[in-house]
């Protein structure tokens, strides 16, 4: 597959619930991933760890997909989600995934957005 169609099929596995599953599927496992500019968190078993977390502890209401940008191994997606924290407030957040692609697999995520 192509780097255009892997990152459809992250998009179409989020936007069909299996997060998680999606995660194990399209990741690699020394993938680096990192929030706003926060300290990095390195490999599969540790950011699966911190997907499972989020995934428990947000009621999903809906996704939407913006701009989708794919130059070589770098793709960049326009993420809307319509969800509610545990103990918050419903809540709309917009947020960029920036991905670095090696053989198939997501080696590196970043996420930009303004929670709230």
């Amino acid at each position: 597959m192509t780097t255009r169609e892997n990152v459809q099929a992250v998009i179409d596995g989020i936007l069909g619930g299996d997060i998680l599953g999606t995660f194990e599927t399209y990741y690699a496992d020394d993938i680096v991933m990192r929030e706003n500019g926060e300290e990095p968190r390195v490999g599969k078993a540790v950011n699966r760890d911190y997907e499972q977390a989020f995934v428990d502890n947000v009621e999903f209401h809906g996704a939407e997909v913006g701009a989708v940008i794919v130059d070589g191994d770098t793709a960049a997606v326009e993420w809307t989600f319509d969800m509610t924290p545990k103990g918050g407030p419903r809540i709309t957040q917009r947020q960029m995934s920036v991905q670095t692609w090696k053989d198939g697999k997501v080696v590196e995520e970043v996420f930009y957005y303004n929670a709230g």
